[in-house]
């Protein structure tokens, strides 16, 4: 539920002609996303006790989690700046 309100909040900043940068946005919601991913895979190995499905879930977490970060950082650092007038 929270992702699809997350979704439509996405879609109405597209849609909205606003001045934001929308990739440097969606940059930073996949660096939080990540970054919330990475912190479930901790707690997920603190209570894990080696069982073949906890492993799995914690490598798929994990990826996930790297994946989101990893690709949100570049996002933000490679994504130039539209809100700023340009230099003369």
């Amino acid at each position: 539920m929270h992702l699809l309100l997350l979704l439509a909040a996405f879609l109405y900043l597209i849609r909205a002609k606003t001045t934001m940068n929308v990739k440097r946005l969606f940059g930073v919601i996949l660096t939080i996303l990540g970054i919330a991913g990475l912190i479930y895979t901790a707690i997920l190995f603190l209570d894990a006790e080696g069982t073949r499905n906890q492993i799995k879930n914690l490598i798929v977490w994990g990826i996930l989690g790297g994946i989101f970060f990893f690709t949100g950082i570049g996002l933000v650092k490679t994504t130039q700046d539209d809100a700023r007038p340009p230099v003369q």
